[in-house]
């Protein structure tokens, strides 16, 4: 048995949502599992917490380990603590949700894993486990969150259209806004920034790019803003 094994605490662990946005979809990571219990299953990465860290240092860590997914925006969702939810043991987990921009990252395969690769969040998976209930209660965090917190732009490239931004929000609230009070809106928070760059190789009319205040996005999520569209 290895030094780190021994080191782990067998029933407590942590699961990931990793949320990702491309193509104007809302994805989700997944890795396939290299060893039983449901080996070749695709499945939240995640895995067990050591002795010697707490459990945001462990999400960190197995997020790494698992798809070399690092330096990422993460928060604690949930404790699942049914007694059945891992067949060989009483194991309870802790959850946390992560959101990436897919560009910003080269995914591969961890010592635990097979293979390593986004899917739509509306996609039929067979998740192994209580994989699907954490998924769940993951995306209803995440669609709570960002009427609370600007936290969408940690899903977007670092310069971006109001276009894109809107998508990003339909396709989080799974609903459709209206684009005149949607700009009206978020740009009356102050917080992004006109550049005075416009979108390349588009077919229509190229948009002008925004980024992020850092300084005003910093002030919203210390003290929070209602997003009423």
């Amino acid at each position: 048995m290895s030094q780190v094994s021994k080191q782990m605490i067998k029933n407590l662990s942590i699961d990931c949502v990793v949320f990702g946005f491309e193509n104007n979809k809302l994805e989700l990571l997944l890795i396939k599992r290299k060893s039983n219990p449901s080996k070749d299953s695709w499945a939240l990465p995640g895995g067990f917490v050591l002795k010697t860290e707490t459990l945001d240092e462990a999400a960190v860590r197995i997020l790494e380990e698992n798809s070399n997914v690092k330096n990422i925006y993460l928060e604690q969702v949930h404790t699942f603590s049914r007694i059945d939810r891992f067949p060989l043991r009483r194991v309870i987990s802790v959850a946390y949700f992560a959101l990436i921009d897919p560009e910003n990252h080269f995914l591969k395969p961890g010592v635990d894993t097979t293979d390593v690769k986004w899917f739509q969040v509306n996609e039929k998976i067979e998740f192994p486990f209580d994989h699907a209930e954490i998924f769940q209660r993951a995306l209803k965090r995440l669609r709570q969150r960002v009427r609370t917190k600007p936290i969408g732009f940690e899903l977007l490239p670092e310069k971006f259209s109001l276009t894109q931004l809107q998508n990003l929000y339909e396709c989080i609230l799974d609903e459709n806004m209206d684009k005149r009070n949607f700009r009206k809106r978020i740009l009356s928070y102050n917080m992004l920034i006109p550049l005075d760059e416009y979108q390349e190789g588009v077919a229509h009319r190229a948009a002008r790019l925004y980024k992020f205040d850092s300084k005003e996005y910093q002030n919203f999520i210390d003290k929070g803003f209602n997003f009423q569209l």
